[in-house]
């Protein structure tokens, strides 16, 4: 290739599908941004940091901020929140037909049989929620919770299904709602992402990042995982040898450059790289401290049965509590190791269940009760839940019994909880059947919840839309969603 040639391809290269509209004779510029302003009509972003004076984006909010704990592998509903004595009747005998016509299992082929509940269950509080002996720390807090054991998805399979809970869609590419908060409401702490993620279980989620990305948002939303275990952010301290004065310089000397390359280009993604690297810079003090959960009280680590230095959930709740309480709008939990299905001793609902349970009570009890002593809990949501639930029947992949107790997925029926900012506590939403398999009255659809989610922090899931591939997107979809009313305070 010569000189002339290097320098075409290079001209090549650099022109954008932006610039070649915007510089076109014909005038096809005009009429692209006609056509962008228009589908815009309705999205209101905001700048990172911003805050509507209100609280909300469309009206008062009843929540600031949100705690999503996410059980990854789906939590068995009939083992923790829906105790159903017919199953008891039932335990061992053949699967009645009605539940099998017409119905998508994972692994369940043939005729099952069906499987009672595996631990005893009481009645709670003043309320009289039943839980079962699995959470006794929990158990004791059931007045101050909303459970809705009604909730329905459309996927049976674990990653398209964590997508729904989070994205409201099967596939990977579309924001997250962390994602559509914080780019709704901004943040109400500039020196701390408004949206942060916190692992937990030894691995991550099926689709990993895409739970927590900004889809076609512009990236500067989308969630930052940070860690309870060595350094908190991968790559944000300085290198050895390499000053913060110097480290400041390096930033504004990029931001000068990454200016003059958004005038040339215009290329929005360009202004979030200079937004990123300066909450990057931040970050380098503030995250650290935020995330040193060492300076806690011995009580407090006591409480949610913590050991800093390690990888917990009980860590993570305690972290969770300490980043709302520095402003961050958005702090999503995620716990591996809940899938039940009984094929090996560590998915079975007799031992790796089991402790599941054991890890995960004191430290989400814990997390109410603190919230609530600083006075946090009234204006923080806080939301447990899976991304489906379990079967009435025990899993027999390939129509052979599984070693262990197992459940196949339920995309039917299974239970989240709610607590906190503007949602009615000590109560229960929907029913199932006897079986618990389906719902028998007041199914929630997740863009339900979604829809419910967004109206308490101010936000009409109508008005909140972006535009892309030619429709104004909504976190709740295309199909009709309605916010819950019955559950609201």
């Amino acid at each position: 290739m010569n000189h002339e040639q290097h320098y075409r391809a290079e001209w090549l290269r650099l022109q954008t599908r932006r610039q070649f509209l915007s510089r076109s004779a014909a005038g096809l510029g005009t009429t692209w941004l006609a056509g962008q302003l228009a589908a815009s009509e309705g999205s209101e972003p905001v700048d990172p940091g911003d805050s509507p004076a209100n609280g909300g984006l469309h009206f008062p909010a009843k929540a600031k901020r949100v705690i999503f704990l996410h059980m990854i592998g789906a939590p068995s509903q009939l083992e923790l929140f829906d105790y159903k004595p017919e199953l008891v009747r039932f335990d061992g005998k053949e699967c009645p037909q009605e539940y099998l016509e017409g119905q998508r299992f994972a692994f369940i082929q043939g005729t099952p049989q069906m499987l009672g509940p595996q631990f005893p269950f009481k009645q709670h509080g003043e309320s009289g929620a039943w839980v079962s002996d699995r959470l006794p720390h929990f158990s004791k807090l059931v007045d101050k919770v909303c459970f809705i054991k009604t909730m329905q998805t459309d996927q049976f399979n674990h990653g398209p299904a964590q997508l729904m809970v989070h994205c409201g869609q099967p596939r990977i590419g579309y924001p997250s709602a962390g994602s559509w908060v914080t780019w709704g409401l901004g943040t109400e702490n500039e020196d701390l992402p408004g949206f942060i993620v916190l692992l937990s279980g030894g691995r991550q989620p099926r689709v990993g990042n895409a739970l927590w990305g900004g889809g076609f948002l512009p990236s500067v939303y989308q969630g930052v995982q940070c860690r309870s275990k060595g350094d908190p952010v991968l790559n944000v301290s300085n290198p050895n040898g390499v000053s913060r004065d110097v480290r400041r310089k390096a930033i504004d000397a990029l931001a000068d450059l990454n200016q003059m390359n958004h005038q040339e280009f215009g290329d929005p993604e360009t202004l979030t790289r200079i937004a990123q690297y300066e909450l990057a810079f931040k970050m380098q003090m503030t995250v650290p401290e935020a995330m040193d959960i060492s300076d806690e009280p011995k009580t407090i680590h006591e409480e949610y049965g913590t050991e800093p230095g390690k990888e917990s959930f009980a860590n993570n709740c305690l972290l969770a509590r300490r980043l709302v309480e520095r402003g961050v709008r958005f702090v999503q939990l995620f716990d591996w190791g809940w899938d039940s299905h009984g094929s090996q001793e560590s998915e079975s609902l007799n031992a790796g269940f089991k402790r599941k349970c054991e890890a995960a009570d004191r430290p989400m009890a814990a997390l109410l009760t603190d919230l609530e002593r600083r006075g946090l809990l009234e204006d923080t949501l806080v939301v447990w839940g899976g991304e489906f639930g379990r079967t009435s029947m025990a899993e027999n992949r390939g129509g052979i019994a599984t070693r262990f107790v197992g459940r196949d997925h339920n995309p039917n029926a299974f239970t989240f909880w709610m607590a906190g900012a503007g949602v009615k506590p000590g109560m229960s939403y929907g029913e199932t059947d006897p079986m618990g398999y389906m719902p028998a009255e007041n199914p929630v659809q997740l863009r339900d919840f979604h829809a419910t989610l967004q109206h308490l922090l101010g936000i009409d899931h109508h008005k909140m839309t972006a535009p892309f591939q030619g429709l104004n997107q909504k976190l709740t979809g295309v199909k009709p969603a309605r916010v819950i009313e019955e559950i609201l305070a």
